[in-house]
């Protein structure tokens, strides 16, 4: 009876909300702004800690100098939807079988729909010395805002030496950072007369340059022409700063593994990325600690009424800001359907696209959907670098992201079939 009377305890709210989205990112905004366009008398909340909101895809542009960190950054305040409720807090535990969300203030909050879009873990502690050397002695990542700009600083200063730039096993946000910021560095050593005096290595933990083959070939020629060495199965494990040594663990094609120490002058460093640990232990989560949801409707395969989004999702697309540019619709559609007792409208292809930056002013654009499958927008080969394509990528995609994706607009872009 005790038990029974704390459990009943436990699942009553403290408030509640029709519709609760847990993350204000890309993701979170983006549903929120579509559903009050579609439908203002929504009851809508949002539950997210930070005050300031981050356009990702540019942190790759400030590590190179091509735009400052406040170009990246607006405050969270200014981008919620008008009528939806700001909870400025964190999510501690997700409680579906209650139609709960419990938060880190003690607060439990409930729905009736839930969208859980909170991101993913970028774990720097899986790399021993990282979180003690990051921003300092070298060693730098354009996975943290303030970071990139230590990039641009190291790279700016580079005289000639070893510059390392590591990738982790997939998934990881944006699979192609972490060679788009070789090639741009490469570029600009080249500029300046430094790039026969320079030594790049691209260590990564995968066997192919890029996981969509169609697009190797131009990437291929990108490491050639700047003689970048690429050292495949190559997976960081730790770094020493001070001493300027990074660690790897390297797999033969028997699977077998030993250790490798590389010096560096300057390393860039991707860490490996999983689900956040208040997914993973969650009746959310699937076996691997994503939030398991149907591919195609991204609707939750075990509780109805929950969807989820962005990079905490299981669907096996890139992880980047043109997929959720793309599940944002089909989320809200499927969602409004489901609140209407009606079948799911729209299906997810798995659409995403990488702008592939293999050097200043020039851009190979893959777009790819589920199975790897090439799906361009624009009727030329998407294998070509274009100066275009660097005008899309520094001027177009922030003006979309800030002024219509997050305000809820859409834009349907037709993918062509071509026989490349």
């Amino acid at each position: 009876m005790e038990a029974a009377a704390q459990k009943h305890i436990a699942a009553v709210p403290d408030l509640k909300h029709g519709v609760v989205i847990v993350g204000g990112g890309a993701a979170g905004i983006t549903v929120a702004a579509e559903l009050m366009r579609r439908d203002a008398r929504l009851d809508i909340a949002i539950v997210e800690p930070a005050e300031t909101h981050s356009y990702q895809p540019g942190w790759t542009l400030v590590g190179a100098g091509v735009f400052s960190r406040r170009q990246t950054a607006r405050e969270e305040r200014a981008l919620i939807p008008s009528g939806v409720a700001w909870i400025k807090a964190a999510v501690s535990a997700f409680d579906p079988d209650n139609n709960l969300v419990r938060l880190s203030d003690g607060r439990a909050v409930g729905y009736d729909y839930l969208v859980a879009c909170p991101g993913l873990k970028i774990d720097w502690d899986a790399i021993a010395g990282l979180n003690e050397t990051l921003g300092h002695n070298g060693v730098c990542s354009n996975y943290r805002a303030d970071t990139a700009e230590y990039t641009w600083r190291l790279i700016r200063e580079f005289q000639g030496g070893t510059a390392l730039f590591t990738q982790p096993a997939m998934p990881i946000k944006c699979a192609g950072a972490p060679q788009k910021i070789m090639y741009m560095m490469a570029d600009h050593l080249k500029r300046r007369g430094k790039l026969s005096a320079s030594t790049l290595k691209f260590c990564l933990a995968g066997d192919a340059l890029f996981g969509v083959s169609f697009f190797v070939p131009p990437l291929q020629k990108a490491v050639d022409g700047y003689g970048i060495e690429v050292c495949y199965r190559h997976t960081l494990k730790a770094v020493d700063g001070p001493k300027k040594t990074a660690l790897f663990a390297v797999a033969n094609k028997d699977g077998a593994t030993s250790e490798v120490a590389m010096p560096f002058d300057m390393v860039h460093v991707v860490p490996p990325q999983t689900g956040l640990d208040v997914v993973s232990e969650s009746p959310l989560a699937n076996a691997a600690g994503w939030i398991e949801v149907d591919q195609a409707t991204l609707r939750h395969v075990r509780y109805p009424n929950v969807f989820s989004l962005g990079d905490a999702a299981s669907t096996s697309n890139a992880k980047t800001a043109a997929a959720v540019r793309l599940q944002a619709p089909v989320a809200v559609a499927n969602l409004q359907a489901a609140m209407a007792g009606k079948p799911m409208p729209k299906a997810y292809d798995g659409y995403g696209s990488c702008p592939l930056t293999v050097a200043l002013g020039k851009i190979v654009l893959a777009e790819f959907a589920y199975g790897g499958k090439v799906t361009p927008s624009f009727p030329f080969d998407p294998r070509v670098p274009r100066r275009s394509m660097w005008y899309l990528k520094t001027k177009f995609l922030p003006w979309l992201y800030w002024s219509h994706m997050l305000k809820g607009g859409t834009i349907d872009i037709k993918h062509r079939e071509r026989g490349w």
